[in-house]
């Protein structure tokens, strides 16, 4: 894959505990799906991590529900982010364990970023809003 560097990514900011469990999930996964294991442990090494507490509501986390724009097709997309075992993307649930997963997470309301697809090519996605999950105890 491919990653124009000329173009700084956006700062983002991740979830303390999401940020550690990830970092498994992605060293586990390094095997099976190296361009996504280094994409999301690049990701996290550049975060700002924050206790849940003092996350911003409009932040993608684990759970949240993003819409975002490809802006290469004009196409709105709405997701849940979620691991891979509760991915259905029928039912609207996108893996973090996928380029695009993996692109999204820790960015805000209105931050863009270029990104690479599975297919290597770098598509712009926009945020357009962000809802968290409901707290559960």
């Amino acid at each position: 894959m491919t990653y124009s560097k000329a173009r700084r990514r956006p700062p983002i900011h991740m979830i303390d505990i999401e940020a550690d469990r990830l970092t498994d999930l992605a060293l586990a996964a390094e095997e099976q799906n190296p361009p996504v294991s280094r994409l999301l442990l690049d990701e996290i090494e550049r975060a700002k991590i924050h206790g849940a507490s003092r996350i911003a509501s409009d932040v993608v986390t684990m759970r949240s529900t993003v819409r975002f724009v490809d802006a290469a097709t004009g196409r709105e997309h709405s997701y849940e982010l979620v691991y891979p075992n509760e991915a259905d993307i029928a039912a609207g649930r996108i893996s973090i364990m996928t380029p695009v997963g993996a692109g999204l997470i820790g960015l805000r309301e209105g931050q863009s970023i270029l990104w690479p697809d599975r297919d290597g090519r770098e598509r712009e996605l926009k945020i357009v809003s962000v809802r968290q999950a409901a707290q559960t105890c």
